[in-house]
């Protein structure tokens, strides 16, 4: 097994925190001159690294990182902006965002920006394990880590944090907390968003059987339903309006979104009802019918079963 937890061992000596547990599992108050917090460090196993940390810096700081073993680590950014500088060039971190990072051996700078509260979340795998969750259940290796990085020191994606990825992190936040959580839960809930995030940058869907004219007319088919999400058409009046079979649209668009026409627009109404009660401006009963669902319980089960929060308990912890 490779050793990670040497690079933590590192970052955290450069902020000078003394760690006490001997698996890596404590939290760590950070009170010093540079600024003040706490980092909330979970090791469930040995190939597997979480950290939270939750910061105020006094001034502008950079801090020098040092990777002596290669890793993968996956960086939900909360709150604040920083930025890493790797070889002459600079990648943003910014709120609401999620990066996979692909870290060789070698030096870089983190920098942080004086009087902005930063909370992050990270995760960091050693690629022996990241390797392993690329192959097949046969063995068969699709990707690996050498070849998505090359030669490169570094390797950044980056896209917006998903709403499922947000319950996810919002409930193992409470839980580390509160200290309530077992080693299957956090393994779980940890898998789940690596699985998300492996999903979003990596694994390309396969492309589909289509004409590009046939493509889109598909993908209007979509915009048709994002457009009218409150009241859709049905698949025929749909199949009509872009000049294509109903037989035809079905198989197309699974083909294209993995889904059935009324099985995405589903997921993209309680989607968008998560980001509208998260903003506050209304309530469920208002949110329900925003996106379409005329019966606020049935919203609710629905939203519920996604999210595995009732929608007025997401609304009210916005506010808190």
């Amino acid at each position: 097994m490779v050793d990670i937890h040497h690079n933590f061992h590192l970052f955290f000596d450069d902020f000078g925190l003394q760690q006490q547990s001997s698996n890596g599992s404590e939290p760590m108050i950070l009170r010093t001159p540079i600024g003040d917090g706490t980092f909330r460090r979970l090791v469930p196993r040995p190939d597997l690294n979480i950290v939270f940390s939750d910061l105020t810096f006094h001034g502008d700081f950079l801090m020098p990182l040092n990777a002596r073993t290669p890793m993968v680590e996956l960086h939900y950014c909360l709150q604040g902006k920083n930025v890493i500088h790797v070889e002459q060039k600079q990648y943003e971190f910014v709120p609401g965002m999620c990066a996979l990072q692909l870290i060789d051996e070698g030096k870089a700078q983190l920098e942080f920006i004086g009087n902005q509260h930063y909370q992050v979340l990270s995760v960091g795998i050693p690629i022996s394990t990241f390797n392993h969750y690329m192959e097949d259940i046969s063995g068969a290796k699709h990707l690996n880590f050498s070849g998505l990085l090359g030669r490169k020191p570094f390797r950044l994606f980056q896209e917006s944090i998903d709403p499922v990825a947000a319950v996810i992190i919002r409930r193992l936040t409470q839980y580390v907390q509160t200290s309530r959580i077992k080693n299957l839960e956090l393994e779980c809930n940890v898998l789940e968003l690596l699985l998300s995030a492996f999903q979003t940058f990596l694994f390309e869907p396969k492309p589909p059987k289509l004409s590009s004219i046939e493509s889109q007319k598909i993908q209007r088919a979509r915009d048709i339903m994002l457009e009218r999400m409150a009241n859709p058409p049905s698949l025929v009046e749909l199949s009509r309006m872009i000049g294509l079979n109903d037989y035809k649209l079905k198989i197309g668009f699974k083909e294209v979104y993995g889904s059935t026409v009324f099985g995405y627009l589903r997921e993209k109404r309680l989607e968008k009802a998560f980001l509208l009660l998260q903003q506050g401006d209304l309530n469920v009963y208002e949110t329900s019918l925003m996106v379409g669902y005329s019966n606020p319980s049935y919203f609710s089960e629905a939203f519920r079963d996604k999210y595995g929060v009732n929608p007025g308990n997401l609304r009210r912890r916005s506010f808190d």
